[in-house]
C-alpha cells in the first residue's frame, strides 16, 4: 500500500492555497484581535463559500507592504 507521502501531488500552475485566519496569525505572530483589525483597516480576504475566513497570503503581503510604506511617507 502506498505511503501518504507517496500521493503529494503539487498543485497545478497558478493555483493558489488560500490561509486561514489562524495560519494568517501564525504566519505574524499576532493575535486574532490584531488580525481583526487588520481586516478592518483594510486587509484584503479572499472569496469563500465556506465558514470563515480565507486569504491569499500574496495579497496580505502586498497590503502590509503598502501600509509600511504609507507609515513611512506620513
Amino acid at each position: 500500500m502506498p505511503k501518504k507521502s507517496d500521493r503529494v501531488v503539487s498543485l497545478p500552475a497558478g493555483l493558489v492555497p488560500l490561509l486561514t485566519q489562524r495560519e494568517i496569525e501564525t504566519y505574524y505572530g499576532v493575535s486574532d484581535w490584531q488580525v481583526l483589525r487588520w481586516i478592518e483597516a483594510g486587509m484584503p480576504t479572499a472569496p469563500f463559500a465556506g465558514r470563515g475566513r480565507r486569504f491569499n497570503l500574496a495579497d496580505v503581503v502586498a497590503w502590509h507592504a503598502e501600509q509600511n510604506e504609507l507609515a513611512a511617507t506620513a
